[in-house]
């Protein structure tokens, strides 16, 4: 079995997070959730200059599944519990558990 790249999608990053998120997630939507985790331990704001259109449409999806949303009055962003802990999962396995 070759060893697992950090920040991988690798098939056990795979079924983890098909089973948290019910649906597969791509390399990309695996790595803006590592900056999202950042972004929320810090300062609560995505730096639009470190986002591209695609990662747009993917916060899009997690605000249309009810995972994100901003706060309109101090432009921070507000994400549930439960996707902290499926971000938290999803990232340990595919950053910290080589």
């Amino acid at each position: 079995m070759s060893k697992q790249g950090r920040g991988e999608l690798s098939p056990r990053v795979s079924k983890l997070a098909k089973k948290l998120m019910c649906r597969e997630i791509d390399v990309v939507e695996l790595r803006l959730m590592a900056y999202l985790h950042y972004v929320m331990v810090n300062n609560q704001h995505i730096d639009p200059d470190k986002v591209n259109g695609e990662e747009w449409e993917i916060m899009i999806k997690w605000v249309a599944e009810k995972r994100m949303a901003e706060d309109t009055e101090g432009k921070k962003l507000k994400i549930t519990k439960e996707f902290w802990d499926t971000l938290s999962e999803i990232i340990y396995l595919a950053y910290v558990d080589l």
